[in-house]
């Protein structure tokens, strides 16, 4: 009697319920696709919001200068992991507020650098993640380009010199490839959404055959802004490359990076993994293995390029 009373008790007790902190330094509905992405690859890994998880959503809309304050805020609703999405500021910011709270991070590429983590193998402190290697990616995105349109030859790089990845692409990163696939390239800087008719001026004096947009800040992701720099590439009928695939979505030509939907999966991983009692300083953190390629055709067709045959067939994704 006494076994099934105890097992009666125990059985009636709620089962614990996860609090996830998630941090953006977009909005809502930039963040969209990716936050239900992870929702469901949560869900595939047995976490129902609502029945044993609870996901609790701060968004900065690109004001930097937000991030501590709302970081701050998920320590004070004691959630038991943060989910830190948009790169290095989001994750540094996290770090300050707590040195306890498992900190997942997805996104950012220089952690090691920054001293946010000991080293990849072995991170060290209360966060872990999955990197974006974007910038390290810039000399394959002019090689892709060059493929796809033979006959550019002045690729314009327009860039926000407050990111930083930015910068390291611009100096460490493009010069190297652009000299051996026979590429002029001319970078200008854009600091702030008044400027960029001047630069796109300047940029069509120079007579670029061609766009490419690194690592982009908040500046270059700004929904009004990137609809700015896409009509000017289609106005100008400019083949244009970017590290961001909402460009490519808004009319641009192609998009490279890291396969998103597989740094999702390996974000519920972390989360999954830290959920069930590992550390974070002993999970390794994860460098992309997938990438993926995005064309868009109907921007092709408008801008009267043709895209030869053996690069759509390496594309993960054509827009029609």
């Amino acid at each position: 009697m006494l076994f099934a009373l105890c097992f009666a008790a125990s059985a009636q007790q709620p089962k614990k319920t996860s609090r996830v902190g998630y941090l953006s330094n977009t909005d809502p509905a930039s963040e969209s696709t990716r936050s239900e992405a992870i929702r469901l690859a949560l869900s595939e890994r047995g976490y129902i919001e609502g029945q044993n998880i609870a996901i609790e959503y701060l968004y900065a809309e690109e004001k930097l200068d937000r991030l501590p304050e709302l970081a701050a805020e998920l320590v004070r609703r004691k959630v038991d992991i943060i989910v830190g999405a948009g790169g290095d500021r989001v994750i540094r910011a996290a770090k300050n507020a707590t040195k306890t709270i498992p900190i997942v991070m997805m996104g950012g590429g220089n952690s090691v650098e920054l001293g946010l983590v000991e080293s990849l193998a072995r991170p060290g402190g209360n966060v872990t993640g999955v990197t974006t290697l974007s910038r390290e990616l810039g000399g394959k995105r002019l090689e892709l380009l060059k493929e796809a349109v033979p006959k550019v030859a002045r690729v314009a790089v327009l860039y926000d010199p407050a990111n930083p990845d930015s910068l390291v692409e611009l100096k460490e990163v493009l010069p190297a490839p652009a000299r051996a696939l026979g590429l002029t390239v001319q970078s200008w800087e854009v600091r702030a959404a008044e400027g960029f008719e001047s630069v796109f001026a300047a940029i069509s004096k120079w007579r670029a055959d061609g766009l490419y947009v690194p690592t982009s800040g908040p500046l270059m992701r700004a929904n009004a802004n990137r609809k700015q720099i896409v009509g000017f590439a289609l106005k100008n009928r400019l083949p244009s490359m970017y590290s961001g695939r909402a460009f490519v979505d808004a009319g641009g030509l192609m998009y490279y990076a890291a396969d998103e939907a597989d740094r999702y999966r390996r974000v519920a991983y972390f989360v999954d993994k830290i959920l069930k009692g590992a550390k974070p300083a002993d999970l390794p953190i994860e460098q992309p293995t997938k990438f993926e390629l995005v064309i868009n055709l109907k921007t092709a067709k408008q801008i009267g390029v043709i895209i030869p045959q053996k690069v759509l067939a390496r594309a993960d994704r054509v827009i029609k």
